[in-house]
């Protein structure tokens, strides 16, 4: 098959499958509780049925320990949708507005309705929770959807599709593999809702192919997340929790602490507890961490030339190497890496790395950190160490981030009733709990209004005096 008849094939399973999911919107509108109910079960399910296949296709995609699968993306699934469940009669039931006294009369009223046929892009680096996350919600919001995994991540991706076609019909829930010419696409599609999680990079490419029919967007992006020790924080705690946030996932993490800004005095230190940390993580045994089952891998070999560059390059411009750097290009392994001395004007400094590796900057006072801060885009997370509620507080009110821990890191993204999501550059749109599920509704206002004489008709023309004195009442007194 050549490229040509390749892309014909696409661009008709794309459109048969969109007109599909179109007709059952318009036959089947706004699905009753007991429909989306249903279907969240059913997802519920499928989930737990194929648990230990997950991990596998995972383990098969990254090389990462079944356990760590487990815990970051099989059980944080499950508990989504069971909370999605548990809040959906809630979620559902229409909000009351009350009344102005202006429309004296009236009943008023907000609820919620599917925004019809949606589209969910996903990425690799948590192939599994980041796709079927975001479905959750569209089918607690009552929707059809389309999902197109990471052709990165091909063993996970192929079970995805496997386990929604059977659990639900090609006209309610599909999934359609496929390239960045598939992305394409879909994206050409008038979908009514568009979820996407990936690089602001990519996300600009979304919202401009949005914005041809008016689609609202969700987007999840990414970017630097710093973190901030001050001079008061308990840095063996912190350490801990650093470096476990760090080398999950190999750091491919979308709210991995991306990089440290450290009160000087607290450097040396934090360092030699990190040392620890992985050595009890990963080198228990004393064989290295390249050893280690519980130490995954960058995804493949573009992605490890990446941030072996990113090492590189910082080091060539006079970064100190703290920690590891230790490389293998054969099975993409890179050393969890500490760099100090690190310069703003580094490559590393720029880009979100996506890999194991923490650059270390120190400052004399908070304000240099916040400075730095605020010299990038606004963060997906920010992180605070610190003893001081007063610091915490100042840390907060002079920084923007989509969402920030205080004393701890990525743990904001497992709350169901916190928001997730980023601001500007990071993110456009909430996800998680209620906030997933009004991404994909539309709030629609109702207003009751009685028969006859309303608070409205005396303002109708002709314009006399008598209307502007009662205009002037109102301004008056309203």
């Amino acid at each position: 098959m050549d490229a040509t008849t390749n892309n014909l094939s696409i661009n008709t399973q794309v459109s048969q499958v969109f007109s599909k999911q179109l007709n059952r919107y318009h036959k089947h509108p706004n699905p009753s509780y007991k429909e989306r109910l249903t279907n969240l079960k059913k997802l519920e399910a499928v989930v737990l049925k194929y648990r230990e296949d997950i991990q596998e296709a995972i383990y098969q995609d990254f090389k990462k320990n079944h356990v760590e699968s487990d815990f970051l993306e099989v059980l944080p699934t499950v508990l989504e949708v069971r909370h999605a469940i548990k809040k959906l009669k809630k979620w559902m039931k229409p909000k009351n507005a009350g009344m102005p006294l202006a429309l004296f009369g009236t009943k008023s009223r907000i609820i919620t309705e599917p925004k019809g046929v949606c589209l969910i892009i996903a990425p690799w680096n948590y192939p599994f929770i980041l796709a079927i996350s975001p479905l959750i919600y569209a089918l607690a919001a009552g929707n059809n959807v389309i999902l197109k995994p990471s052709e990165i991540t091909t063993h996970t991706s192929a079970l995805m599709k496997k386990m929604i076609a059977e659990t639900f019909r090609e006209e309610h829930v599909t999934v359609i593999e496929g390239d960045v010419q598939t992305a394409t696409e879909l994206l050409e599609k008038p979908f009514n809702h568009i979820f996407f999680t990936g690089s602001p990079v990519v996300g600009k490419i979304v919202m401009k192919a949005a914005a041809q029919h008016l689609s609202s967007i969700t987007l999840e992006l990414g970017g630097k997340s710093p973190v901030i020790i001050d001079e008061s924080a308990d840095v063996n705690d912190a350490a801990e929790k650093i470096t476990w946030g760090k080398l999950i996932n190999n750091g491919q993490t979308c709210i991995s602490p991306d990089y440290l800004l450290i009160h000087k005095d607290k450097k040396a230190e934090f360092v030699q507890n990190v040392k620890s940390r992985i050595n009890q993580f990963y080198n228990q045994d004393g064989k290295g961490v390249e050893s280690s089952n519980d130490y995954c891998r960058i995804i493949n070999e573009k992605h490890y030339q990446r941030v072996s560059d990113l090492i590189g390059d910082a080091l060539d411009r006079g970064a100190v190497l703290e920690e590891g750097g230790n490389t293998n290009s054969e099975s993409n392994y890179i050393a969890p890496t500490l760099l100090s001395n690190v310069t703003l004007d580094t490559q590393i400094m720029e880009d979100e790395i996506f890999g194991p590796v923490l650059p270390i900057i120190t400052y004399d006072h908070i304000d240099e950190a916040i400075k730095i801060i605020r010299s990038k885009e606004k963060p997906l997370s920010l992180y605070i160490f610190s003893k001081s509620k007063k610091a915490q507080k100042y840390i907060l009110k002079n920084t923007s981030a989509g969402g920030t821990a205080v004393n701890d890191v990525i743990l904001h993204i497992a709350h169901n009733d916190l928001p997730f999501g980023g601001v500007n550059n990071s993110g456009i749109g909430k996800s998680h709990g209620k906030y997933g599920y009004l991404a994909f509704s539309n709030e629609r206002a109702v207003l009751y209004q009685r028969i006859g004489l309303t608070s409205a008709k005396p303002f109708y023309p002709p314009y006399d005096s008598k209307v502007k004195k009662m205009i002037d009442l109102l301004l008056k007194w309203l």
